[in-house]
């Protein structure tokens, strides 16, 4: 079962478990889509789009609870991102977990994902 990954802010995630449902962050709107990383892209991500920024969460996704609204596709590098085009139903969310920045300013993730990325 694949897992894909969706850092969010803690308050904008709350808000998602009080709806029911996560719509996205501002740059998911805009962009119309929810982006996801998968195990291997989910590091650089945080490093390139969420340096030094406290207080986010960890959303671990099972992929195939999304059917056909989840596609891959090229982004960064080349490399196919999963990008949903749809709400997130919180069904096919399988935890969500504290994302603390580690004391070299980068954020600390559970050995988990770390044991998920290829290497």
């Amino acid at each position: 079962m694949p897992i894909i990954y969706k850092i969010c802010p803690r308050d904008l995630w709350q808000q998602a478990e009080a709806l029911g449902r996560f719509t996205g962050a501002p740059i998911d709107r805009s962009d119309g889509y929810i982006h996801f990383s998968t195990a291997a892209q989910v590091a650089e991500t945080a490093a390139r789009h969420f340096a030094g920024v406290p207080d986010l969460v960890l959303v671990s996704v099972e992929a195939e609870a999304l059917g056909a609204d989840l596609r891959y596709e090229p982004s960064r590098g080349g490399d196919l991102f999963p990008h949903l085009y749809a709400d997130l139903p919180l069904e096919a969310v399988r935890a969500v977990v504290d994302l603390p920045l580690g004391p070299d300013g980068r954020h600390a993730f559970p050995e988990a994902v770390v044991n998920r990325a290829p290497a």
